[in-house]
């Protein structure tokens, strides 16, 4: 079954597109705990992360890596933190959230609510960094 994950990879529906490969893409969280939370993804869709083959699972490290330094420069804050939970969408991905506090990572914390306009100004910020 595919995920929405695969329907933002094969553009059915639409996404934040931060940055995009042959293999891998990273686009904003629609629902996001921080302003800049940022999705990577492999193409490939495999539930677990840890089912990836090696090659795709140290790429979507590398493209993760990638995308904390462009968002660490966007993104006023002291660090950029990494989760992988897997258990919302079926279809591995990395979190990566700006943090100014380890409170900022906690999923069972609110997530913000933000319009289309704020969603394009952050994407556009990242997307200029």
């Amino acid at each position: 079954m595919e995920s929405i994950f695969s329907k933002i990879i094969s553009k059915e529906i639409p996404a934040y597109i931060i940055e995009e490969t042959t293999d891998y893409i990273a686009f904003l969280d629609v629902f996001p705990l921080a302003k800049g939370h940022v999705l990577v993804v492999p193409k490939k869709q495999v539930d677990n992360i840890f089912d990836l083959d090696s090659e795709t699972y140290k790429g979507l490290w590398s493209f993760a890596q990638q995308i904390s330094h462009r968002l660490k420069r966007a993104i006023p804050c002291k660090r950029i933190g990494i989760a992988v939970i897997g258990l919302e969408v079926p279809h591995a991905h990395i979190h990566l959230l700006p943090l100014q506090s380890v409170e900022d990572i906690n999923f069972s914390r609110p997530k913000l609510k933000l319009s289309d306009a704020e969603m394009k100004d952050i994407q556009n910020v990242i997307l200029n960094s």
